[in-house]
Formats: C-alpha cells, sequence, structure tokens
C-alpha cells in the first residue's frame, strides 16, 4: 500500500556530509510524521530525527546539532542532512512513516559507512 524509497547512502570520510532522501509512494496530509532511524550491527534500532506534518523535529540524543530533518511541501518526502560525521554514525538508516488509519511503514534501509 505505501512504499519508502530511501536514497543517498554511501561512504565517507569522518567529518564529511551526507543527505539521505526518502520518497513515500503516496501523497497524504494522511502522513503525519515521517523520520530516520538507524540501526549499528549488534545494537537496537533508534531514532535519529523525526518531524511532523507541521514542521516540528524530534532528534535523537546523539545528534547533537549535526543532522538536519527536513520535509517537502507534498509531506511525502523527508530528507535528513547529516555533517560532521562520526565513525560511531556508521548503521543503516531506515525511512519511517506514519500514517493515520494505515500504521507505521519503514523502507528498506541505506547504509551509511563513516571511515576514520
Amino acid at each position: 500500500q505505501v512504499q519508502l524509497v530511501e536514497s543517498g547512502g554511501g561512504l565517507v570520510q569522518a567529518g564529511g556530509s551526507l543527505r539521505l532522501s526518502c520518497v513515500a509512494s503516496r501523497i497524504s496530509l494522511s502522513i503525519s510524521t515521517m523520520g530516520w532511524y538507524r540501526q549499528a550491527p549488534g545494537k537496537q534500532r533508534e531514532l535519529v530525527a523525526a518531524i511532523s506534518s507541521g514542521g516540528i523535529a524530534n532528534y535523537g540524543n546523539f545528534v547533537k546539532g549535526r543532522f538536519t530533518i527536513s520535509r517537502g511541501n507534498a509531506k511525502n518526502t523527508v530528507d535528513l542532512q547529516m555533517n560532521s560525521l562520526k565513525p560511531e554514525d556508521t548503521a543503516v538508516y531506515y525511512c519511517n512513516a506514519q500514517i493515520s488509519t494505515l500504521g507505521i511503514y519503514w523502507g528498506q534501509g541505506t547504509q551509511v559507512t563513516v571511515s576514520s
């Protein structure tokens, strides 16, 4: 019913930047929240950032001002600008969308690797 397609992952040196993008197949105001989570090997999936349809953003505890989440006007896209990347940011990053009446959807994930 809903597909989330992520892009922008890759390999970057410590201190570098990446921009992740996610597009939901459905353009609708029913998408209340979109965001990014990450999962490193051996760890639980954790919140990176999420943004509501009204533009209110929440960030994970380890972002510390380095990342910025934004959402398109159509409310079916979300981007994550990641600056000053650290090796500990290495993880698979998953797009997430919370859709009224449909539930929560996840993308397949995009790998982010930060070398030291």
